[in-house]
């Protein structure tokens, strides 16, 4: 965080305002991941680590797919793992309209106020992750509606 501050200064506000777990969980990717599993290919000759690498990769690949297929929700699985979650914590919740799409939602020690128009809550789940936090998924609850429509189309299987 510090050697960010000193290259880009304007990103530590946006990072603390946001949290900086976010950041951490963004810059993961598939080098990272293929230098863990390339410990010993470091050792090869180019040629060798090149189709290591693409056999690695072909391998994931298929297990992702051969998972993905599998699936039979409208959401990724941790995406509805994540929704089933926070539908049980909904569960003890109380809600109370201020307006069409605008509610104020009361936890013990979670309170929130959610906007459905806007895709927004006060504990700010629903925006950073872009999937439905419990105050979020009892307002729906509250007007009939579907998850679903509320959800980020990234972690739909359709797309």
């Amino acid at each position: 965080m510090h050697v960010l501050a000193m290259v880009e200064p304007h990103v530590r506000s946006c990072l603390q305002e946001f949290g900086v777990y976010r950041y951490n969980i963004m810059t993961t990717n598939i080098f990272e991941c293929l230098n863990v599993v390339l410990v010993k290919g470091h050792k090869l000759h180019v040629i060798t680590l090149a189709k290591e690498m693409r056999s690695i990769i072909q391998r994931w690949h298929y297990k992702c797919r051969s998972i993905t297929e599998k699936c039979k929700t409208k959401m990724t699985v941790e995406a509805e793992k994540t929704l089933a979650e926070q539908y049980q914590l909904s569960l003890r919740m109380r809600l109370d309209p201020a307006f069409d799409t605008y509610y104020m939602v009361f936890d013990n020690d979670k309170n929130g106020i959610v906007d459905l128009e806007a895709h927004t809550c006060s504990c700010r789940r629903f925006q950073l992750d872009q999937l439905l936090c419990a105050h979020a998924i009892i307002a729906i609850r509250h007007l009939r509606g579907d998850v679903y429509e509320y959800c980020f189309e990234y972690y739909s299987m359709e797309n």
